[in-house]
């Protein structure tokens, strides 16, 4: 089908999942030029690609379906356009759909879920944990951006469960995985991260498990002009208005800080091992 605007579901996965997202955008553009695809340019001094990613993926995470939008200075037929680019794709990326969308349209994110494998010892911990969170009337987390502040994060928590994985998963999966089902709203959403601390279960990521972002709902695709949802939509709404926050105080603020600092210096140090002094390169 031809079109001039198209939207894309893709995989990022394998030691992709390694690369920041500034990094993918600048290895998409070269992937964009190797396959002669005529695309759209910003303006001003740096023009680079009108790619837009519909949601950053947060580093170290496993993307499975991952939604990005491009625009082209001329039509191109989808099934030509899905081929070529996933034959210039880097090792780990790998296109799964693409159709043409109009020009207006955007990508709005609504909904994400995430997965994070669970070992059997620790299933009834984090069971009884998760329901003990989605039983309190408010959940609160602290952020220092965009402004210090403890925000009650519950109405973005559509559910925290632990469920069972089907064993006939390609992975070779089975078992039992922590799933976050988040909305995304204008007003903010749920970290991953910040679920992970509330449920004491930070050191498996530590220990080698790998979240993944199994979900990733887009509005328009939600509530099609017509024909069905999609399989795995969600029928329910996202909360309307902002989430209640409370300013912190400069001790607050000084001690948060703090730990954020320590934490990064310590990931920046486990993920040193094959960082070149000018950061990854990806071609």
């Amino acid at each position: 089908m031809l079109g001039d605007k198209f939207r894309f579901r893709f995989v990022k996965s394998g030691t992709l999942r390694l690369v920041s997202h500034h990094d993918l955008m600048r290895c998409s553009e070269r992937m964009l030029r190797r396959a002669a695809v005529p695309f759209k340019s910003t303006a001003g001094f740096h023009p680079t690609p009108r790619l837009v990613f519909a949601l950053s993926l947060p580093l170290g995470v496993i993307g499975c379906d991952e939604v990005m939008e491009l625009e082209l200075t001329e039509p191109r037929d989808s099934d030509q356009l899905f081929t070529t680019l996933n034959a210039q794709a880097p090792t780990g990326l790998v296109f799964t759909h693409v159709a043409p969308v109009p020009m207006k349209a955007t990508a709005r994110v609504r909904r994400v879920v995430y997965e994070l494998p669970l070992p059997a010892e620790r299933v009834a911990d984090v069971e009884a944990a998760a329901a003990a969170l989605m039983a309190e009337p408010k959940v609160w987390v602290e952020r220092l951006r965009p402004s210090p502040k403890r925000l009650n994060i519950k109405p973005y928590l559509r559910n925290v469960s632990v469920e069972s994985r089907p064993a006939s998963r390609e992975d070779g999966g089975g078992g039992h995985v922590l799933r976050l089902d988040l909305w995304v709203t204008q007003t903010g959403s749920a970290r991953a991260d910040e679920l992970l601390h509330l449920l004491h279960i930070e050191d498996l990521i530590d220990n080698g498990a790998v979240l993944e972002r199994t979900v990733v709902e887009i509005r328009d695709e939600v509530a099609p002009a017509d024909g069905p949802l999609p399989t795995g939509s969600s029928t329910d709404e996202p909360p309307d208005g902002p989430a209640d926050s409370v300013p912190l105080t400069g001790a607050e603020v000084a001690a948060l800080a703090a730990r954020l600092d320590e934490e990064a210096n310590q990931q920046s140090l486990e993920a040193g091992w094959g960082a070149s002094p000018n950061g990854p390169v990806v071609e």
